[in-house]
């Protein structure tokens, strides 16, 4: 199935209606997140991909801003199916012990918080 135009130029949707930067095979909802999660503006992110080039970062910008609704759903989905995914994908048993016998403790965030998702990993204090 061919991409399909759509109003905003460099956007076309993908064959299964995903929004995607046209010849750059990066997806809106990929972009958006990355600024997301760094903060950082179009020009430094053009900086950071310089595949992509500042019209289309931001025409998938405008095309976000425009959709949000439909695109901050599809993000809610991807970060629920990765979290059933980590908790279905667990660390073997005896991962977790060769990091106690090495004296690290892996903490698991709780996914029904808002967290980033990321473990934490805790050295217990020595005693005297």
């Amino acid at each position: 199935m061919p991409q399909v135009e759509t109003a905003y130029e460099h956007i076309v949707l993908d064959e299964g209606g995903i929004p995607v930067i046209e010849g750059a095979n990066t997806k809106v909802v990929e972009l958006v997140l990355s600024i997301r999660a760094t903060g950082i503006s179009p020009e430094q992110l053009h900086l950071e991909l310089p595949h992509l080039g500042l019209g289309q970062i931001y025409s998938a910008l405008a095309y976000y801003w425009d959709h949000t609704d439909e695109l901050d759903a599809d993000i809610r989905r991807r970060r629920e199916y990765g979290e059933r995914m980590r908790e279905e994908l667990r660390q073997p048993p005896v991962v977790e012990r060769l990091r106690a016998l090495r004296g690290v403790i892996v903490q698991r965030p709780d996914p029904g918080t808002m967290s980033s998702g990321e473990d934490r990993i805790v050295r217990p204090q020595e005693t005297s």
